[in-house]
This record gives C-alpha cells, structure tokens and sequence, in this order.
C-alpha cells in the first residue's frame, strides 16, 4: 500500500499536517536517541560499581590464590606451574616471578586465565587492579548482553534497560566482576551464546518459511537449510565457555536441544508432512554448524599447553593430544571426586533459598587503626550474596514463567527457562561435590530476564484499564526502588569497604550467611 499520508487524510490542512509529520519525526528521532542512551547508561552503571576501587583489597581474595598465580606462570611460560612455599605472601608484596618450571595441576581450562594474563601483562603482575581488570571489564560487558538479550526477547527498550539495571546493581554479579576467578567469563560466553542463538532462531524461521513458501505443499519434505552463521557464532561461543570451565558444555547441548527442537515445531506448523524426520535431516546440518567450532575453540585454549614441554602431565605420551586426553581423564577423576568439606560449600539445592553464600574476604581493624573510630571495631568483608530480593523475586519469576510457558507456549519464555536449565539443573546431579552459592552468578541473567517479563506483565498491556496499569506501573517502580536501596546498603560489602562492625552483622540476616 503506497497511498500518501495526504490521501489517507485529506481534510487535514496542509501547515497542521506539516506540524503533525513533523512531530512524528521527533518522536522517531527521541525513540531513536533512547535506544542508544539506554544500554549506555545502564553499561555505565554496571562500569562504575564494577571498576570503584577496584585494586581493593591489595590481597589474593579467595580463589584468587590459584587463579591469578595460575594466569600469570601460563602467561609467562605457556602453561601453570607451581609455586614456592609462602607464594601468595610474596606475590602481593611484588616478588611476582618466583614460579616454578614445573607444571602445576590445575583442574580448568586455560581461556579464563588467558583474560586475567592479559590485564596483568598491560597494568602489571604486582597491580590487583590488573588481575581484575580483566574480570571488571567482561562482568560490565555480561550487563550490555543482557540487555540486548532482553531487547531481542520483549522488543521494549524500557524492559531490556530494566533487565540490564537489574543486573548491574546484583551483589554476586558485582562481586564476581571484581574478584579474579572464572565465573564472570564463563557467564559472558554463556550469555553471548544465547543471544547468538536467539538472533539465530529468529533468521532461520524466517528463511525456512521463505522457503516452505516455495516448496511443493505435497512433497513433504523441508529444506535443509546450512547457511547459519549466528549458529555458528553460538557453537564458537559456547565453545569459550567451555575452554573457561566444563560446565559451559551444559549450555552448548543446550543449544543444540534448543535449535532441533524449534527448526521442529515450525516445520509442524508449517504442514510438513514428515516434520520429525525432516527436523532431525536439519539437526545433522545443525550438529555440524554447532559442535566441531566449539570442539576447536576449546582446543585452541590450550595451545600453550600443547607446544610447550613443562605442562602438567605433558610427557604421558610423545603425541601431545594423547598427552591432553590423559590429563582431562585426571581432570575428570578430580572434579567427580571433589568432596573434600568447606565452610562455605552450598549444595545446588540450597541456592533458590540463599542459605549459604561465601564469604570472599574478610579483615578486622582495631579501633583506632587505619582510620577506624568510635567503640567496637572496624571490618572489611566481601560476601558474593546476591541482592536479596533481586534473587527471591527471580526465583518466583522463574516460577511465574515456567507456568506461563505451559499455559502459552510462548518461545520467548523457552529461552529464558532453557538458559536457567542449563546452568542450574545440572549441578542437582552432584550433591555430595564441593561447590558454592557464587556459581550462580551463571544463572542471574536469565533470572533477571525472568523477573523483567513477570514485571512486564505486573506494568501491563495496553488493552488494560489505565487505572490497573497506572497500578501495576507503580508497583514497578516501587520494586525497582526498593532494590536499589537495598543494593546500596549492601555495596559496602561487596566491596570489602572498611564499615562498622554493627553494620557489617545488620546484613546478617540470615545465622547461616556469617
């Protein structure tokens, strides 16, 4: 239809019909502009409470032991190796070069030190700021995906600005992002991942439909289709995911679950005769475009390893792939049999309830010491909880959404529930393994995406009463409100900042969180 705007309204005088253009074109030029300050500030946001005082505290924080150590011996010699005695001592005190030539048995994969080797070599292996830039940087670039993420998923710039907000002023997400350990990359590869995916899913129906236009209603068969790029950008990235930690795998099965499983219903809708079989022609084409990248991207993180003789276990076999078969088989063996106690070990199903987060750090001042005043003591402590409310509201949009896919089989939701599956469900197979409440930070994103389509739905539709919507908006912004209180009395100690004793026990508000 090409009628002009003229003919559609033809009783409209020409200097009010030149106004009223002209107001359209502002109000695409305002949307336009907000569709680009939205995820700026919200990233901004995330920047800020990610890189504040981030070489704080000048210690090797939890894991950050292993970790940080790890990434600067395999940044200088091609592979992690050992340490001497009272290593930590003289690493922080700047003494950073006193590792061994001897491998070191180190039970993940290299791509997640890599990230920290490189913020280390630019600002220096004795700046903690430089062992946790690295970790900053990707945590702030998990908090952009989200939101594009989000953007993809509920097509409203309000709602995905919501999802990233949500996001940035998380406690574990935030600690996670300014501690050296790998769950921040491992996050960041698991969201991009997705977002391939999701953009994937929405040119391939499009393109297969093109093409079911074009195909005989009677042949029964589909086209199979190769060219996916975006599946293919998945598989790379799922593949990262993996080189950061194992459990990266959960999600490339995932994916190529999801993908099958969507090519599938819309072959069905389309009238394919023989859908199931044609779905499974085209899960071929999908398992080739998905898992061999990811299998060589895997691979390729552990090319010092493989080039260089002093790796862990690197003489097992004169071929160097024998060589690293060998060692995963240890891997492997080690992470089964984990199970050694911790204080603060979490078992999967006590994460919905946030019974046990960990404690990362913890320093007591005397009064009167380095600035500290006033009766009792001063402390400084680090506790990776999430923003309470933030997660139990999440986990009831979880909820939520798991009895709105039932009800509308919407795939949005599928997206979201297949993300929350993929990094919750299969740590349940392993309750007698030592793990921990931070691995959730995996999780979050797609809480979080939960929790803006439960808040979407609470604001309302247009088609609603402007009295329930004014209501449900409201609602919204006394939630968001509420949590971003919430998150500011808790930054101090995300943060490790030097607080009051009594401050510090007013966050205990559960026995099992000290």
């Amino acid at each position: 239809m090409t009628a002009s705007v003229e003919a559609l309204v033809p009783d409209v005088p020409p200097s009010r019909l030149d106004r009223w253009q002209a107001r359209v074109r502002a109000s695409a030029a305002v949307r336009r502009r907000i569709d680009l300050i939205a995820p700026a500030v919200v990233t901004l946001l995330a920047a800020v409470l990610r890189l504040w005082d981030l070489g704080h505290p000048h210690a090797l924080v939890f894991d950050e032991t292993y970790y940080v150590k790890d990434a600067w011996s395999q940044w200088n010699l091609g592979y992690s190796s050992n340490w001497p005695d009272n290593a930590d001592t003289l690493f922080v005190g700047g003494h950073t070069h006193t590792f061994l030539d001897s491998g070191s048995f180190v039970v993940h994969p290299p791509l997640g030190k890599w990230i920290i080797g490189v913020g280390m070599w630019a600002f220096g292996p004795d700046s903690s700021f430089g062992w946790r830039i690295g970790a900053a940087l990707f945590g702030t670039a998990t908090v952009l995906l989200v939101y594009l993420l989000a953007k993809r998923l509920t097509g409203s710039t309000v709602f995905a600005a919501v999802a990233g907000f949500l996001l940035a002023i998380d406690g574990v997400a935030i600690v996670l992002s300014r501690v050296s350990l790998l769950d921040i990359f491992l996050t960041f590869f698991i969201v991009l991942a997705m977002l391939f995916a999701v953009i994937d899913r929405q040119r391939h129906l499009e393109r297969l439909a093109q093409r079911l236009a074009d195909t005989d209603p009677g042949a029964g068969w589909g086209p199979m289709l190769w060219g996916r790029p975006w599946l293919f950008a998945a598989g790379a990235t799922a593949g990262a995911a993996c080189a950061v930690k194992w459990s990266g795998l959960y999600v490339l099965v995932a994916i190529g679950v999801y993908a099958v499983v969507s090519d599938a219903l819309a072959r069905r809708r389309a009238g394919v005769r023989f859908w199931p079989q044609d779905a499974l022609r085209q899960g071929v084409a999908s398992f080739v475009l998905l898992v061999p990248v990811a299998f060589v991207v895997y691979l390729a993180s552990w090319t010092g390893w493989l080039v260089t003789d002093g790796g862990y276990d690197r003489e097992a076999s004169p071929n160097p792939l024998v060589a690293l078969w060998i060692y995963h088989q240890a891997i492997y063996a080690f992470h089964v049999g984990l199970t050694t106690p911790h204080s603060y070990a979490s078992p999967a199903w006590q994460w919905p309830l946030l019974i046990r987060p960990t404690s990362m750090y913890w320093h007591q001042d005397q009064v009167g010491q380095a600035g500290c005043a006033g009766p009792g003591t001063c402390v400084q402590a680090i506790s990776s909880i999430p923003n309470p409310i933030i997660w139990w509201a999440g986990v009831a949009a979880i909820v939520f959404l798991i009895v709105a896919f039932v009800r509308h089989r919407d795939w949005r939701h599928a997206v979201v529930l297949t993300g929350t599956a993929a990094t919750y469900l299969p740590w349940l197979m392993f309750p007698e393994r030592t793990i921990f409440q931070f691995y959730t930070v995996a999780i979050v994103p797609f809480l979080v995406l939960a929790l803006t389509f439960a808040l979407r739905e609470i604001a309302g539709h247009r088609a609603r009463a402007n009295r329930r919507r004014l209501v449900g908006q409201r609602t919204v912004w006394v939630f968001l409100i509420v949590v971003s209180v919430l998150s500011a009395f808790w930054y101090p100690v995300w943060i490790g900042m030097k607080v009051p004793y009594v401050f510090w026990l007013m966050h205990n508000w559960i026995p099992t969180w000290i």
